[in-house]
């Protein structure tokens, strides 16, 4: 059996959660009849204090309708360079929105409210307008770093103050809510819209959910189906979210204690040149100068390891509910055996 550390998307459904979705009462979505959609959706808004929700497939789909409907062609999108609407969205917000974006250099994927004052344009009609902010927790390029919910504050005031719009792409927000101790409820009141996934920490096989206010989501459905997301019996995999919400968010602290025990088993590791801070369940670190990243990659696959480059030196690890104790000692047991004689 591999020990798969490509991403947590290779997660499969757990016996409870197949069970949960064959007994899943299922309508027309479309038409707003799937019954477990709609409690799926009622629950997550509720949870986070939102007035509505809407169900996609993906991720990549829910940040690229709330960044459609909170914008207009011509307008300009403020993100960190590292964040996953611009590297991993296939061009979309100039494909769908039409819009430009402002890239800063941030901490590890984390960008602050002064950085985000600065790079609010003046109203000049040289340049586009800027509309809204998009902040991505936890940062997936950053190794799983978590913001620090008070700098989300700030930056929030300086989004009110200049008329910007505000959405959390929040692909491992549970992830950060274990890991910091914060609430759905704090993230609720502190965005315009929130993204949601379910497929990857929480272990469900497909689906995010778009959280904003009534009239946000009313649009955010006309935009979805104009983007090929309207999907008709989905109750079966809303039934999965549903499950995953009440068993496999605490066992999230699993994950990062594992994520955790193999960056100390990389420290001890000639090959490692340097391994970025674990907040979760993402472990990023640097090969050798000497040793490129597929290198490693194909030495690991022949050991039944199977983990992802994030750049010529750099490796990703991503820990997640099908990785067991059992796995992790494996692990720790295979890393430092790669044959390697500092020069």
């Amino acid at each position: 059996m591999a020990i798969e550390l490509r991403s947590d998307t290779f997660t499969k459904p757990t016996p409870g959660m197949l069970a949960a979705m064959m007994a899943a009462p299922v309508g027309d979505d479309v038409f707003g009849e799937d019954p477990s959609i709609n409690q799926l959706e009622q629950r997550l808004a509720t949870m986070f204090g939102m007035e509505a929700a809407i169900f996609c497939p993906t991720g990549t789909m829910t940040n690229q309708i709330a960044i459609k409907v909170h914008t207009q062609p011509g307008d300009e999108v403020i993100c960190d360079e590292l964040s996953h609407v611009y590297q991993y969205e296939g061009g979309g917000i100039a494909f769908n929105a039409g819009c430009s974006v402002r890239l800063l250099k941030g901490d590890r994927g984390r960008i602050n409210a002064q950085q985000v004052e600065a790079a609010i344009n003046p109203d000049d009609v040289h340049k586009p307008i800027s509309r809204l902010v998009v902040l991505e927790n936890t940062s997936n390029r950053g190794g799983g770093a978590c913001y620090n919910f008070e700098e989300m504050l700030n930056i929030k005031e300086v989004c009110a103050a200049h008329n910007l719009a505000f959405h959390l792409d929040g692909a491992r927000i549970w992830n950060a809510m274990v890991a910091q101790q914060e609430t759905p409820e704090q993230y609720g009141a502190a965005f315009d819209s929130i993204s949601v996934c379910l497929s990857k920490g929480l272990g469900t096989p497909v689906g995010s959910v778009l959280l904003g206010k009534a009239d946000f989501i009313k649009k955010a459905r006309r935009v979805r189906k104009v983007f090929g997301g309207g999907m008709r019996q989905a109750g079966y995999l809303a039934a999965a979210g549903l499950y995953a919400l009440d068993h496999h968010i605490e066992r999230l602290a699993t994950d990062h204690h594992h994520a955790n025990r193999i960056a100390q088993c990389l420290q001890t590791c000639s090959w490692v040149k340097a391994i970025l801070p674990v907040d979760t369940n993402i472990v990023i670190f640097e090969t050798q100068p000497d040793l490129t990243a597929a290198e490693i990659i194909k030495w690991l696959r022949q050991h039944n390891v199977h983990c992802l480059a994030s750049g010529k030196y750099h490796i990703r690890m991503v820990f997640h509910l099908d990785l067991h104790e059992q796995e992790v000692d494996e692990l720790e047991s295979i890393l430092p055996k790669f044959p390697y004689r500092i020069s």
